[in-house]
């Protein structure tokens, strides 16, 4: 007996994965990253020994995520990513959300990340803080679950906004 219900129930399963176009998908992406100001002013103390990213760098940073799509419009993921500023080194871990409003081989896209940086700078062990990234771009289709995307937006963390330019591939 429980077999049977096992056996319907991923029977049932299957058949709702297969009608509800919901699937697996991933994305690999890259951005370069224009520091454009802090986001806080400090009043030094004497353990102050600067801003998170003191010198104003610019940066790049390395993205590979995975998520499901819903209906090929709706895409939410867990991301993990390399950060360098300019020779400051971290890693990032975010949740992404994007929206293809459109089902052409040229799409407007948004996109949404929140999560988590730590780089490793002048203060001990490094710093940490929360990433915010609200990004707008455009997709341009390969095949029907493929294609290339190109996006800017704003990118707050470590105490900076910056403007990133960003270019990936989904599948």
């Amino acid at each position: 007996m429980k077999r049977m219900i096992l056996l319907i129930l991923f029977m049932i399963g299957f058949y709702a994965t297969g009608s509800a176009q919901v699937r697996y998908s991933g994305k690999i992406e890259s951005a370069y990253l224009k520091f454009q100001n802090t986001t806080i002013d400090v009043e030094p103390g004497p353990n102050w020994r600067g801003y998170y990213l003191n010198g104003e760098q610019n940066g790049i940073d390395i993205n590979l995520i995975n998520g499901i799509s819903f209906k090929d419009k709706l895409f939410a993921g867990i991301g993990v990513g390399y950060l360098n500023f300019e020779g400051i080194k971290g890693i990032s871990v975010f949740s992404d959300f994007g929206f293809i409003p459109l089902k052409k081989r040229i799409a407007p896209m948004l996109n949404a990340k929140l999560g988590y940086s730590h780089i490793w700078n002048q203060y001990k062990n490094g710093t940490g803080s929360a990433l915010i990234e609200l990004g707008a771009g455009l997709r341009f289709g390969i095949t029907e679950r493929m294609g290339v995307y190109v996006q800017s937006g704003i990118l707050m963390t470590q105490q900076s906004a910056m403007t990133p330019i960003r270019i990936g591939i989904d599948f």
